[in-house]
């Protein structure tokens, strides 16, 4: 299957006084259309970055190294790395779309929702009447579940979900292919936080677009992601099912990850977090990054740059993989 998303080799750095810090190292990934493609790590790991370098959102001190981001669709490709000035206003939001974390930063405090939801067919969509922005805006706040008055309320008079639910519709209203969605759910309580998961469930069956999902929360990732990528020091160590990533966890990091929350129906036994901090990305990696901080390290994963490769329908980075349970 052409996945609708390609990703290869993407390298980020920020760059400060200090010298370069190098927040993605060389990323592969595809999404392919429909999915729900969960991207998890802690704090650090270059997950939003990410994000931000495939929607050609980074701003300075950021800035993309190297690697390609390629859009492909009924047998087009786009090279979205190299899009400039009206072609990549044109891709944006029409063909990739993003949520961002927090909806009350997303929206403009002085707008009311209507007028923003307009300023998205003003840009994008020229061509059409006053009536037909009205009415579009009308579908996409019914899509989301909104009631009608939303339209006529400013951001501070709805609560965190409905303004989530905003920005969604906001992201959904020229029928993208591929929505990014970086935490949108951070902020919000349990219960919310269920119905934004299954309103983007549902409009994702029915509109068949594919999300990167981007979270730190695996227990979320699990129960909602068709694949899932685990980040670590800006490269992803482990790919596969969330069912495998659930059942049989290839690198430790991800077996830690897991090990760190506790499960409803299992044997009560301790929990514990991993040990030791993360690398600083501003200096020269040699090895797994991981090494420092695992249990299972060997002389050799201190020299040997390991990068994925597939283990028993998991793709991992990993020298003692076929080990790892």
């Amino acid at each position: 299957m052409t996945p609708v998303l390609r990703i290869r080799n993407l390298h980020v750095d920020y760059e400060t006084p200090a010298g370069p810090v190098h927040a993605v190292r060389g990323v592969d990934l595809d999404v392919h259309r429909g999915e729900l493609l969960g991207i998890v790590g802690e704090s650090g790991c270059g997950k939003t970055t990410l994000a931000y370098a495939i929607t050609r959102l980074l701003r300075a001190p950021a800035h993309l190294v190297d690697g390609s981001v390629t859009f492909q669709r009924d047998g087009d490709a786009i090279d979205v790395t190299g899009l400039t000035g009206r072609a990549l206003r044109r891709f944006r939001w029409d063909r990739m779309s993003m949520v961002f974390q927090g909806a009350m930063n997303a929206l403009n405090p002085v707008q009311r929702v209507a007028a923003q939801l307009h300023d998205v067919f003003h840009a994008h969509r020229p061509e059409l009447t006053k009536a037909a922005r009205r009415a579009r805006v009308g579908e996409l706040l019914e899509l989301v579940g909104l009631p009608e008055r939303a339209a006529r309320s400013y951001p501070h008079q709805l609560s965190g979900g409905m303004r989530q639910r905003v920005v969604i519709a906001m992201a959904l209203a020229l029928e993208p292919d591929v929505v990014v969605m970086d935490e949108p759910t951070t902020a919000l309580d349990v219960l919310v936080q269920r119905e934004i998961l299954d309103a983007i469930s549902q409009l994702r069956e029915r509109l068949g677009f594919a999300v990167v999902f981007i979270t730190h929360d695996l227990s979320l990732l699990l129960e909602i992601s068709d694949r899932i990528a685990v980040m670590y020091a800006g490269r992803v160590v482990e790919l596969a099912d969330g069912k495998r990533v659930r059942e049989e966890p290839r690198h430790p990091y991800t077996a830690g990850l897991l090990n760190a929350f506790p499960t409803l129906r299992s044997e009560r036994r301790d929990r514990h977090g991993i040990p030791g901090h993360p690398p600083d990305l501003s200096l020269p990696l040699a090895g797994c990054a991981f090494a420092d901080r695992c249990e299972l390290v060997l002389p050799e994963c201190t020299t040997t740059d390991v990068r994925l490769r597939p283990v028993d329908g998991t793709d991992v980075a990993c020298l003692r993989a076929e080990e790892t349970r």
